[in-house]
Order: structure tokens, then sequence, then C-alpha cells
């Protein structure tokens, strides 16, 4: 695409981003995927669409990957707090770094202003404590160190 052509959408930049979290929010990854990448194009230097795509790859439980893109934005730009609150996430879905996912969520709730990333930090939390600690797979039995048969 020529520069001139790229220019012309700049100004749908923040759209595209809106339009990528709702595609991952219907499902269509391939749409949502796209349209990040696009807004790459668009504005090289923003990490929003980094944003996306590691958006993308949490909710597809993709770990590893959403890690390393939260990590290479915060990296970048360390006053990200929606970065750092996802980055926490995903150490919270990594058991020996969920201590590490719980005081970064934390952190980005104490130094940010935004309720949006206040709440999800918050809900975050929440979730780790409810359904994360001493999380037992009911399939399991605990106490033998055994698969449990079908009934």
């Amino acid at each position: 695409m020529t520069k001139q052509k790229i220019e012309d959408f700049k100004e749908d930049f923040p759209l595209l981003i809106e339009a990528g979290f709702i595609a991952v929010k219907q499902l269509d990854e391939i749409s949502a995927s796209r349209i990040f990448h696009a807004a790459q194009a668009i504005n090289p230097n923003s990490t929003a669409p980094q944003i996306g795509l590691g958006y993308i790859a949490l909710n597809k439980l993709e770990v590893k990957h959403a890690t390393k893109i939260f990590e290479e934005v915060a990296q970048k730009e360390p006053e990200n707090y929606l970065a750092q609150t996802f980055l926490g996430i995903c150490f919270l879905l990594t058991k020996p770094k969920r201590k590490k996912g719980e005081k970064l969520i934390q952190e980005a709730m104490e130094k940010t202003n935004d309720p949006t990333i206040k709440n999800l930090g918050t809900i975050s939390l929440q979730w780790a404590e409810k359904d994360l600690k001493d999380l037992k797979s009911p399939f399991f039995n605990h106490e033998k160190g055994e698969v449990l048969k079908g009934k």
C-alpha cells in the first residue's frame, strides 16, 4: 500500500482497534487478526494492535504467546497499565508465576486512573482467588495421587 493511501486511513485507526476487539468478542479470530494487522500497518509505532493480538492469544489460552506479546508491550511502554494487567492475567494462568501476576495486577490498579483497567484488575484478582486457588481436577484423586475411574 502506498504511503498516501495509508495516510488516508490514519484517522480510522481508533475505529480499527475498536472493531478488532469487537471481532474478538464475537469469536471471529480471523477478522480480528486482520483488523489488528491493518491497524499496525497504519500506525506501526502504536502498541494498541499488539495488545489486540495478545488479547486474541489470551482468549485462545495460548498463554506463552500472549505473555510474550504483553511483556514486549510492557517493556516498550512501562506505563501501559492495560498491557500490564493482561500480563498479570497471563501469569495468573501459570501456577509458578501466579503470585507475580497478582502483584503486577495490584500495581497496575494502584497506578492507573482508568476505571476500566481497575475493574479488569479487580475481577481478575477475584477470579484468581475464587477459581484458581487450590484448583483441583474433578478427574484426579489428590489424596491417593491417581486418576478417578468413571462410575
